[in-house]
């Protein structure tokens, strides 16, 4: 069993896969940087100094002095993140057009192969051939 695991943990498409999940986190902590550091802030301004993650609408007011939490819907971290999701799925859209665009560079780039001889060409070399051999006989 052991074996079998190391076998498995081992192959290619594994390592690729951990290699894409932790550079993936790295990208989502910059992408939620960006989002939070930048967009939204100027987001808040344009809507006159929301803060997005405050929204909420609150179910059932906390006490404080007897430790009851507040119960809310907290609409505007969701609101975060549906923005976090599509800057995400913007960028990733914009770097496969980006690979799919080299990828079609480089199958420009590959020469045609040479075309085979038509059934004419081949008679008439054959004809050429069998003409020189007459001739030196």
């Amino acid at each position: 069993m052991l074996k079998e695991f190391k076998e498995f943990a081992l192959k290619g498409n594994v390592m690729d896969l951990a290699v894409g999940v932790i550079i993936g986190g790295a990208f989502g902590k910059i992408v939620t940087s960006l989002v939070n550091d930048i967009l939204m802030p100027l987001l808040s301004i344009l809507t006159g100094g929301i803060n997005f993650s405050d929204l909420k609408i609150v179910l059932k007011a906390g006490d404080k002095s007897k430790e009851i939490a507040e119960v809310a819907f907290k609409y505007g971290a969701f609101i975060q993140n549906v923005i976090d999701f599509l800057i995400i799925a913007f960028c990733i859209f914009m770097m496969v057009k980006a690979m799919n665009k080299l990828t079609r560079k480089k199958e420009e780039v590959v020469e045609e192969a040479p075309k085979a001889p038509t059934q004419e060409e081949i008679l008439t070399d054959i004809k050429n051939i069998l003409n020189d051999i007459k001739e030196k006989n």
